[in-house]
């Protein structure tokens, strides 16, 4: 077995990937993504594009390629918005309908995790991301 690595960002992204395929696996039923799900929960409400992006810890860029199938299925609508190089995105009725159909699977999906690793632990682990994440948001260049 290797020696544990001391890089912070390879753990993070080695356990983020482990973590997305569980997710994965459960939302499949739903014929989603975790990436997917994700996007069509925070788009309850109309909101630009790169509001989105930021919300999703996501570049514009990476954002827009993973809406491409959600706009084709008709998952998420997207209109022009006050200013006319931004679009607005929102989630449609049949995008709300496999939200709730994803939604139990991804209730399994969080219970395995937290089987797996301790509720407390999973509570704490949260809790120092999301500590993590606002540091390096305090760090981000305007």
């Amino acid at each position: 077995m290797d020696a544990p690595s001391p890089c912070t960002c390879f753990q993070l992204r080695r356990a983020t990937r482990r973590v997305s395929q569980l997710y994965d696996r459960h939302l499949a039923a739903a014929e989603l993504s975790l990436n997917a799900y994700s996007i069509l929960r925070r788009s309850s409400q109309a909101r630009p594009l790169g509001e989105l992006a930021d919300a999703l810890g996501m570049d514009r860029t990476t954002l827009t390629r993973n809406l491409k199938p959600l706009l084709e299925a008709g998952l998420l609508s997207a209109a022009p918005g006050q200013d006319s190089r931004q679009r607005q995105l929102q989630i449609t009725a049949a995008g709300k309908r496999r939200l709730q159909k994803a939604f139990p699977l991804w209730q399994q999906a969080q219970q395995e995790v937290e089987a797996l690793f301790g509720s407390t632990r999973i509570n704490n682990l949260n809790q120092q991301l999301e500590a993590l994440n606002h540091a390096l948001e305090q760090e981000r260049p305007a």
